[in-house]
């Protein structure tokens, strides 16, 4: 039955389609990617599941409006090719977005069929199909180089490789603009390779979307740490740059400042995952990097951090992963699909408690937890219900291993010295226009993780492409 005929009725009876995945017991013993996307047919069923609402909600809960309704209605017509051409009109990265952007909180909440059928896990899966669109351009060799307006002369800094970096490049290199990448690491990509695992986005998959980067004019400089390299200013005033864009996302690790954080086995997840993810230190054959052999392994938090942190735990050989978090279930900010792949895994998940204190041995290595247990009390000032201390119901857990997932603030180092630049009270740089994303300094503009704190990929990529219409409306 064609697209174009299917009633409401027929739509809402079409059943969600699976997301075809490793087994638990195979992919926790490797770096493989869990889940391994639709074939043609499921991607074809899903997407006819569409109602082709004529005042789409899904597209006003998406931080980059890509046209939703456009692109799934020509999947369901086999139009693979429109389907990404639709897409990247305005998302560059359609394959990193459509594996770790939370759906089911933005586009895919505000689903009519998921609304209809009172259950937002029956939402259209928005996300899946633009997986599926991204892979099918990539497996069949058609990806394109955008098209390039005449070149200006006018040159942009973009400091950071990661989604917002990424996207201010794209879209101002699209107007014609020199555009130079300038990356602290020695690999691009910035969160998308040191912060989230292979198994769930596969670092093939951030080389090709910055392969089409590079296709496109942009220059990259690596192993540059702007603030220590070179100063801010200097890009704009000794080296010619007309602007400057900052986005370097929020990697400065916190910790919970209880006693025993600076023994031997304590990390923050920020270390853990850079060392795995970036360097490669699961390829024990191969890589020369360290990494930390815990057996019995605490990850504090409760966000996709921690989630990522835990899985990794699993597959370096941990014997027990656990996940100490002071609310409950409920209260958990990482994604539902993530929690439960932690839990197929064999992550335990240990609620309403929260460690004291770290306890060593005589030779200053974890040895246990002292671990406090909670109840919920009233709603905080973010309305989330506070965990109350229990008196009295502390204990030991015995573990080796303690990794701190608790948060990022911002990178101090741009901004202390770039005194022009103004911050507030946790480091993020703040914003003098909310709509183009500049900052209290002239010609420099913000976005992402540096300007929201820790955010996702998606919400990096709406605030850089705010960034880069203000800076194409500057340099026009």
């Amino acid at each position: 039955m064609q697209n174009e005929t299917l009633t409401t009725k027929e739509r809402l009876a079409i059943p969600a389609q699976k997301m075809p995945e490793l087994s638990p017991e195979v992919r926790s013993k490797n770096m493989g990617e869990v889940a391994v996307g639709y074939s043609k047919e499921q991607a074809i069923t899903e997407a006819k599941r569409c109602l082709k609402c004529k005042k789409p909600g899904c597209v006003s809960g998406c931080p980059v409006r890509i046209d939703i309704p456009g692109f799934i209605s020509d999947i369901a017509e086999s139009n693979f090719q429109s389907a990404i051409d639709k897409i990247k009109e305005t998302s560059l990265l359609p394959a990193v977005c459509g594996r770790v952007c939370p759906q089911e909180t933005q586009c895919q909440k505000k689903c009519v069929v998921g609304i209809s059928l009172k259950d937002i896990e029956k939402s259209v899966a928005i996300g899946r199909l633009e997986r599926f669109a991204a892979d099918w351009e990539r497996e069949s060799g058609t990806v394109k180089t955008p098209h390039i307006k005449p070149e200006t002369g006018k040159r942009v800094a973009v400091i950071g490789s990661g989604p917002a970096g990424l996207v201010v490049a794209a879209d101002v290199r699209r107007e014609g603009h020199s555009v130079t990448i300038f990356e602290a690491f020695h690999k691009l990509g910035g969160v998308m390779r040191y912060g989230i695992p292979e198994f769930r986005l596969p670092n093939s998959i951030v080389d090709k979307e910055i392969e089409t980067l590079k296709k496109m004019g942009v220059e990259f400089k690596t192993n540059f740490v702007v603030g220590r390299t070179r100063k801010l200013a200097d890009l704009l005033k000794k080296d010619g740059y007309n602007a400057v864009f900052i986005g370097t996302g929020a990697g400065l690790p916190l910790f919970m400042g209880i006693h025993g954080e600076e023994l031997n086995g304590v990390f923050s997840a920020n270390e853990f995952l850079t060392r795995a993810n970036l360097m490669r230190a699961y390829e024990k054959d191969f890589a020369d990097t360290p990494i930390w052999d815990g057996k019995q392994v605490a990850v504090l938090g409760g966000g996709n951090v921690a989630m990522d942190a835990a899985r990794m735990a699993v597959r370096l050989g941990a014997e027990k992963v656990r996940i100490i978090y002071r609310r409950t279930a409920a209260e958990m900010p990482a994604r539902a699909e993530e929690v439960h792949h932690a839990m197929e895994e064999g992550v335990e998940f240990c609620y309403l408690q929260n460690p004291s204190e770290i306890l060593g041995d005589d030779a200053g290595f974890v040895r246990a937890l002292k671990v406090d247990r909670y109840k919920l009390g009233e709603p905080d000032e973010r309305g989330r219900p506070r965990p109350v201390k229990l008196e009295g119901e502390s204990f030991e857990l015995p573990v080796d291993t303690v990794l701190v997932a608790i948060g990022n603030s911002s990178n101090p180092l741009i901004s202390q010295g770039t005194p022009d630049l103004k911050t507030n009270k946790w480091g993020n740089i703040e914003l003098s226009n909310a709509e183009t994303n500049a900052t209290s300094m002239e010609h420099v503009f913000a976005g992402g993780d540096i300007v929201l704190g820790a955010a996702t990929v998606i919400l990096a990529m709406g605030e850089g492409r705010r960034a880069a219409n203000g800076i194409n409306t500057e340099l026009a």
